[in-house]
């Protein structure tokens, strides 16, 4: 999985101009899915997400995870993330996952953060216009790949 993590104070997700996601602190997930991603993977990034210090405590040192501010998040399908673009001037998406194997992936990892986390989420495979503010900005990137 690679996954950004952009720490916002509001965002929303529309699809042909109807919100179908908005929330207000918390984070913006952009995730996108490998062929090889699997059980551990997801609960390796879930855990990341859950637990990552991001926040501002009272003393302005980020030391505060998701669950400790009350917030939610917004989780964006992005197979984008995985362009190829070493050859050419148009990115290949080979390295993604198939649609069929990654929208099930995309909602097994959305329900397992749902579990613990108000998370909303645009449309697997919709064109989507995301809106963001940023709080920051932090914006870090998690592959689960990567040692």
């Amino acid at each position: 999985m690679k996954i950004i993590i952009q720490r916002v104070s509001q965002a929303s997700v529309s699809i042909e101009e109807e919100i179908v996601g908005e929330i207000g602190q918390g984070i913006l997930l952009l995730v996108g899915i490998g062929p090889e991603d699997g059980q551990s993977d997801l609960d390796y990034a879930v855990r990341k997400i859950l637990n990552i210090r991001i926040f501002s405590d009272e003393n302005g040192k980020m030391n505060l995870s998701i669950q400790d501010i009350g917030g939610s998040i917004l989780s964006i399908s992005q197979f984008t993330l995985f362009a190829d673009t070493k050859k050419g001037n148009r990115p290949a998406f080979t390295g993604a996952a198939k649609p069929e194997m990654a929208s099930q992936f995309y909602d097994d990892f959305n329900a397992a953060l749902g579990q613990v986390v108000p998370v909303a989420r645009g449309r697997f495979g919709a064109d989507m216009q995301v809106s963001l503010i940023n709080d920051g900005p932090v914006t870090i990137i998690l592959d689960t790949k990567q040692p």
